[in-house]
């Protein structure tokens, strides 16, 4: 029986591929990618050869049992995503559940992700923080940002450059426009940005340039103490 690898990508940078994962890419027989045109200009960077096919959100369902059944035959297939570590908001868990229900291997290599820079560079505690990912795009959202009110972990979140704007007003209605939150925004790249500040002070910043590339807000968690006083004056 062959073995399932998921192996981490650069979310920006392509000189955060770590060593063993260009030595696993090269060596396994089938390597699955969300976007081919993409990860084909990092294999050809790193000068990887292997077969590329394409496996994403839209056609996973069909294709898990027959990439596990070459898998059962001896092949060792690697999944990977446009950029960082497959699973994390990209296509990966179906693929992992269905191997693993299979008694295949799986073997997830350490790698690049955003929200962990995101999140040491916020300045917000780390030793407890929660990751929500992408928030419902229509149904549902305003709910989930009641939800996270009184939620007193960090809070990391993954946003589309178009809806950064309305997400942290979105915050600063439901959450109060002087929770602080950090926005890290291209990371790795050449025009990374950290920008840090209440979600008043975040939106004024934001609303007055173009914004470009993938985002992840870090948000400050609610403070007990802080309304404890409030509710006392």
């Amino acid at each position: 029986m062959g073995k399932l690898f998921l192996v981490p990508t650069p979310i920006g940078n392509l000189e955060d591929m770590t060593f063993r994962g260009i030595r696993i890419l090269k060596e396994v027989d089938l390597i699955l990618a969300e976007d081919t045109r993409t990860s084909a200009k990092l294999l050809n960077h790193y000068e990887i050869k292997n077969k590329l096919v394409s496996h994403h959100k839209f056609n996973e369902h069909k294709t898990v049992e027959m990439i596990a059944a070459q898998i059962e035959n001896g092949k060792n297939v690697a999944l990977i995503s446009d950029a960082g570590t497959p699973g994390i908001s990209d296509p990966g868990f179906l693929l992992v559940k269905t191997c693993l229900d299979k008694e295949i291997e799986v073997e997830c290599l350490p790698g690049a992700t955003a929200l962990i820079p995101a999140l040491v560079n916020s300045g917000f505690p780390t030793d407890r923080f929660t990751f929500e990912g992408f928030l419902p795009q229509k149904k549902g959202r305003h709910k989930k940002i009641k939800e996270l009110l009184t939620e007193t972990r960090t809070m990391i979140f993954y946003e589309s450059p178009y809806r950064l704007i309305k997400t942290l007003e979105q915050f600063a209605e439901f959450l109060g426009p002087d929770r602080r939150a950090s926005v890290s925004r291209e990371l790795s790249k050449f025009f990374e940005e950290n920008r840090r500040g209440t979600l008043t002070e975040l939106i004024e910043h934001f609303s007055s340039k173009t914004i470009k590339g993938e985002i992840v807000i870090v948000l400050e968690g609610y403070k007990v103490e802080t309304a404890e006083e409030d509710e006392t004056e």
